[in-house]
């Protein structure tokens, strides 16, 4: 089933960048990322994974560099019956962490120095059983190919303003010309837009699920829920640099939460952190 939610994913976001490449570009431009695509789609299913890594400033740790934290891994992860993922670092005093790779056996967990910082071991347990459950439940592929293609989405979209500033495409009698000057505007507004909408149907419910399970793998549902009201309310009060729109579906809360608008919350990657808190609390009501 995962399998057909990744093809499917990876053909709605194959057309957007071709669409978008037609608004900026006309058909040269929409062939044009048609070949980007098909490049994209095999180069995010093998390498996704480093490319959001890289993006994110992480960096390899192994047992010798970070003891407590490659240990508290090894064992949730034993607990959840998944191969030893590999172990990454984010150089930031924010907390947060996630999850990628293209399947439990090619895997990686990466957390910020501040979630070190600002957690208990119990707390820290419950983001690692979370983040091991998006591994469990495969969702970390299809993650890491949205951040690609949403990257590489915006990144079109801000060509299509600096063409629309400067004057580019405004005449509609030239087939490579795409949209004019309406064109380039509806890939700069509707394109980002369009790429959060993917992220946001693709994010919500995994998170709800992966609360459940990582509330599960340590044993603590309200450990969950402490991490969590720390993370958010760091999340809305410092900027984390590492962060961008490609990448903040991924997180276990939103990092760039703080720069919402009330607006803008209804389109956000993650639901309510007061809605997970709650769902959590009852999870860990019968479980008692």
């Amino acid at each position: 089933m995962n399998m057909l939610k990744t093809t499917a994913l990876m053909a709605l976001l194959m057309a957007l960048l071709i669409a978008v490449g037609g608004l900026v570009g006309g058909q040269h431009g929409a062939l044009i990322m048609f070949v980007v695509a098909v490049g994209m789609n095999f180069f995010s299913y093998w390498f996704s994974d480093s490319i959001v890594l890289k993006m994110s400033g992480a960096h390899e740790v192994s047992a010798e560099d970070a003891p407590s934290l490659y240990k508290l891994v090894a064992d949730l992860a034993g607990r959840a019956g998944l191969p030893m993922p590999k172990v990454y670092i984010i150089d930031t005093d924010v907390p947060n962490a996630f999850a990628t790779g293209r399947n439990p056996s090619h895997a990686a967990v990466a957390v910020t120095t501040g979630i070190m910082e600002a957690l208990e071991y119990e707390e820290l347990a419950g983001v690692l059983g979370h983040e091991l459950t998006h591994v469990k439940n495969r969702d970390i592929l299809i993650s890491s190919i949205a951040a690609t293609f949403a990257g590489a989405i915006s990144m079109l979209a801000n060509m299509a303003q600096w063409a629309a500033i400067f004057g580019f495409g405004r005449s509609n009698d030239d087939e490579d010309n795409g949209g004019g000057i309406i064109g380039l505007l509806v890939a700069v507004i509707v394109a980002p837009l369009a790429a959060t909408v993917i992220q946001l149907a693709i994010s919500r419910s995994r998170e709800y699920a992966a609360d459940k399970g990582g509330g599960k793998i340590c044993g603590d549902p309200l450990a969950l829920v402490s991490a969590l009201e720390k993370i958010d309310y760091y999340a809305h009060h410092r900027t984390m640099p590492q962060a961008s729109q490609a990448t903040e579906h991924m997180y276990i809360i939103n990092p760039l939460a703080g720069k919402d608008i009330s607006f803008a919350s209804l389109f956000s990657t993650h639901p309510a952190t007061a809605d997970r808190i709650a769902r959590l609390k009852e999870q860990a009501a019968h479980m008692a």
